[in-house]
C-alpha cells in the first residue's frame, strides 16, 4: 500500500508502518466458523490510505516535563504520555510491547466518557460518536490496527468493553487480528446496586483477549483450591483410576506432571498423591472472584469513575508477560494498569489524553515507590511526556540545541550543521531558528546573517537555491523590513534570497504541521504552546493541629480553560510535589474541583506545603509556602 502524493512523508526516524496482509486470505474466516456475514475490511480502512484518510499522520515531538526519580538510575524509565493516543502510537517503533491492556471508552455516551472535563477528551469524544456506531468503531480500528503493528510477534492484546458494543468491536477484532488468533471472551463477573429496569440486570464487563500469533506468552494461572475439589479427589482415590474421567481429573492434578505420567503409563489402576495439585484448578473465562472496587473507603480508590480493581490487571499481567516485558495501555485512566506493572516487575508504556490522568497516574506511582522502597529494591525511573500540546516556559528553558531539534522536528525538518548559519533543512529548505526565551525576537542582523548562510550554500551558487524559512517566538520591525527589502531585490539581479518569517506556534505554523487535510476539530489545537496557572493560596489555622487551605484565588491563563483539578502535597520537600493520599480528584457537591481542603497535620509549628492545580487547558502550576500549625 502505497500513500498518494499529497500524504506527508514520515519523518527519516518514525516507525516503519507495518502493512496489513492481503485482506482477504488473512480475514478469511476458520473452517469452522462456516461464512460470516462481514465486510471483508475493518470500519474506516482506505486500501490506499488506511486508517490516515480520517486520522492523518500528524508527526510531532514529545517534551519530556520531568523524570520522576524512584531510587533506579541505571534502569530504562518506564514511559507515562500525555496526549493522543493514535498519534503517539504512530511515532513508537514496530513490534516493541510484549501485553496491550486497554479500556477505552465504552459506547455508553459522550457525556458518560467525560471524567476529567478536559479540553481534549470535549473536543475528541463528539467526532467519536459522530455518525453512531460506525463513527466509534472507525475510532477503535484506527487505534488496534496501530496496536497490532507495536504488538512482538509473541504479544497479546485485551480489550474491555461492556455491552454497549462488544458485538461490534469482537467482528472487527477478527478482521484486523485474525479469528485464529482470537483466544479468549473473559466474562468479568460482579455485583453493585440494581438499576430497577425491566430487563435482567447487567452485571458483566467482556474482555477480549486476542494474540499476534500462534506462538505467544501465556501462564496458566489457578485458582484457589476448593474443598468441592478436595471431595472430588479423595473420591476418585476410593473408586481408583478411571480412564474415562482423565480429563476431569486434570483440574486437581499438576497439569504437566500428570500428563507426562498418563503418557509414560505411570498411572495404573490408582491415583497418585504426588500428582496432586493443592493449587486448585486452572482459571477459566468465567471471572466472579474479582470484585469490583467499593465506595470511597476502599484502600484502592482514587476518585476515579471508572476505576479496575489491581487484581485484574494482575491477573492478565501475570498470565500474558514475563518480568521485564513491556506492557502498554493507551487509555490509562487512574493508573491501575501501570502500578501493576511497576508492581510486578514489567516496563510499561503509559498514555492518556487528559492532563489530569497523567497527574493522577503520576502521584500514584510515586505513593506505590515510597512503600516498595521501605520493603526492598527500588523501582525504575519514569519520564513525563507531552505530545500535540506543550508547557512553553518549560520549553524556553531548554537549552539551545535542545530547543532547536524540538522546533526542526515540529516543523518536520531535519538537523543539519553542513552550512554555518544554517540550522536545518525541510525537503531543500534551508531553516533557521531562534532563540528559545519568550520574549526573544529574530532582529534584522539574524535574516541577513542566514541570507549571507544562504548564499554560501552550494544550491545557491548553482541558481537551485533562493528561498529560506526562519522560525523564531516573533520578529521585530527591523528584522520584518530586512525581510521586505530581500524579496524586493528579486527583480534587480540574481542575488536575492526571499525569506519566509514564521513565528512558532501561530496559525501558519501549525498549518504546515496539521495540513489542510482534514477538517476535524481535534486536529485544529495540535502544537498548542500553554501556560501554567497562577496558584495562589490562603490558609487558616484551626487549632488542634488543623488548617483550612483554599486556592480560590488561582487565576488560569490559558483562553477558554478553567480548574479541572486541585492536587495538595502536605510534607512537601521543596523539590518533588507527591500528593498526599486522599487530596486528589476531590470534587464538592456540585461535583466541582474542590478548592477549599481541611488537613489535621501531625505536628504543630511552620510545615512547608504545596497545592498543584490543573486546567481544562493542559496547562499546571504549582504553589509552595509555609503554613503555621497550631
Amino acid at each position: 500500500m502505497t500513500a498518494p502524493d499529497d500524504e506527508p512523508i514520515p519523518q527519516d526516524d518514525a516507525p516503519a508502518a507495518e502493512p496489513l496482509p492481503q485482506q482477504e486470505e488473512y480475514w478469511r474466516a476458520p473452517a469452522r466458523f462456516g461464512s460470516i456475514p462481514v465486510d471483508d475490511e475493518p470500519k474506516g480502512w482506505d486500501r490506499y490510505r488506511g486508517f490516515r484518510k480520517h486520522y492523518p499522520r500528524i508527526d510531532l515531538p514529545t517534551q519530556i516535563i520531568e523524570r520522576v526519580e524512584l531510587g533506579a538510575p541505571d534502569l530504562e524509565p518506564n514511559r507515562l504520555i500525555w496526549g493522543d493516543c493514535l498519534h503517539v502510537m504512530r511515532q513508537l517503533p514496530s513490534r516493541s510491547l510484549d501485553l496491550i491492556y486497554i479500556d477505552p471508552p465504552f459506547f455508553s455516551g459522550r457525556d458518560y466518557n467525560i471524567i476529567w472535563g478536559d479540553n481534549n477528551e470535549r473536543r475528541s469524544f463528539p467526532d467519536t460518536w459522530e455518525g453512531g456506531m460506525d463513527g466509534y468503531l472507525i475510532y477503535l480500528n484506527a487505534r488496534l490496527y496501530e496496536m497490532k503493528r507495536l504488538l512482538k510477534p509473541t504479544g497479546s492484546i485485551y480489550v474491555h468493553c461492556d455491552w454497549h458494543a462488544s458485538h461490534y468491536i469482537k467482528v472487527e477484532m477478527d478482521k484486523i487480528f485474525g479469528a485464529d488468533n482470537f483466544r479468549n471472551e473473559i466474562a468479568w463477573c460482579y455485583r453493585g446496586m440494581p438499576s430497577g429496569s425491566r430487563k435482567w440486570q447487567a452485571k458483566h464487563d467482556t474482555l477480549f483477549f486476542y494474540s499476534k500469533s500462534s506462538t505467544y506468552t501465556f501462564h496458566v494461572l489457578r485458582g484457589e483450591l476448593t474443598e468441592g475439589s478436595r471431595r472430588t479427589y479423595e473420591s476418585a482415590m476410593r473408586r481408583g483410576y478411571n480412564a474415562n474421567n482423565s480429563r476431569m481429573m486434570v483440574t486437581i492434578f499438576d497439569e504437566e506432571k500428570y500428563r507426562a505420567a498418563v503418557k509414560e503409563g505411570k498411572i495404573p489402576s490408582g491415583m497418585r498423591e504426588s500428582y496432586f495439585n493443592d493449587q486448585g484448578a486452572p482459571l477459566g473465562s468465567w471471572w466472579e472472584d474479582i470484585k469490583i472496587l467499593g465506595g470511597p473507603h476502599n484502600k484502592e480508590r482514587i476518585g476515579y469513575p471508572t476505576q479496575k480493581p489491581e487484581a485484574l490487571l494482575e491477573r492478565i499481567i501475570k498470565a500474558s508477560s514475563n518480568a521485564g516485558d513491556v506492557v502498554a495501555d493507551f487509555f490509562i485512566g487512574g493508573g491501575t494498569t501501570a502500578a501493576v506493572a511497576q508492581r510486578l516487575g514489567r516496563r510499561f508504556i503509559a498514555c492518556d489524553q487528559s492532563r489530569v490522568a497523567i497527574a493522577v497516574t503520576s502521584e500514584r506511582l510515586k505513593q506505590a515507590a515510597v512503600v516498595r522502597a521501605m520493603e526492598t529494591e527500588p523501582y525504575p525511573d519514569f519520564i513525563i511526556e507531552q505530545w500535540g500540546i506543550y508547557e512553553a516556559d518549560r520549553l524556553s528553558k531548554t537549552p539551545p540545541d535542545g530547543f532547536r531539534e524540538f522546533v526542526l522536528r515540529a516543523y518536520r525538518a531535519r538537523s543539519s550543521s553542513e552550512y554555518d548559519g544554517i540550522h536545518g533543512w525541510h525537503n531543500r529548505l534551508p531553516v533557521w531558528v531562534g532563540d528559545a526565551a519568550l520574549d526573544s525576537q529574530a532582529s534584522a542582523a539574524d535574516v541577513q546573517a542566514f541570507a549571507n548562510a544562504i548564499r554560501r550554500t552550494t544550491e545557491y551558487q548553482q541558481a537551485d537555491l533562493r528561498d529560506g524559512v526562519m522560525l523564531a517566538w516573533g520578529f521585530d520591525r527591523g528584522a520584518r523590513e530586512a525581510a521586505r527589502e530581500l524579496r524586493e531585490r528579486e527583480h534587480i539581479d540574481v542575488n536575492f534570497v526571499r525569506l519566509r518569517q514564521l513565528s512558532i506556534g501561530d496559525d501558519d505554523f501549525r498549518e504546515h504541521i496539521v495540513g489542510s487535510s482534514t477538517d476535524k476539530a481535534d486536529y485544529s489545537d495540535f502544537l498548542t504552546f500553554v501556560k501554567p496557572p497562577i496558584v495562589s493560596v490562603g490558609y487558616k489555622a484551626l487549632g488542634g493541629r488543623a488548617v483550612t487551605l483554599d486556592a480560590g484565588d488561582s487565576v488560569v491563563v490559558n483562553p477558554g480553560a478553567k480548574i479541572v483539578n486541585v492536587q495538595w502535597d502536605f510534607a512537601y520537600d521543596g523539590i518533588r510535589f507527591a500528593a498526599t493520599p486522599g487530596y486528589s480528584l476531590q470534587r464538592d457537591k456540585d461535583k466541582k474541583p474542590q478548592k477549599q481542603v481541611t488537613h489535621k497535620f501531625g505536628r504543630t509549628g511552620k510545615i512547608r506545603v504545596a497545592c498543584r492545580v490543573q486546567d481544562s487547558g493542559g496547562g499546571e502550576g504549582i504553589w509552595a509556602g509555609e503554613v503555621e500549625v497550631k
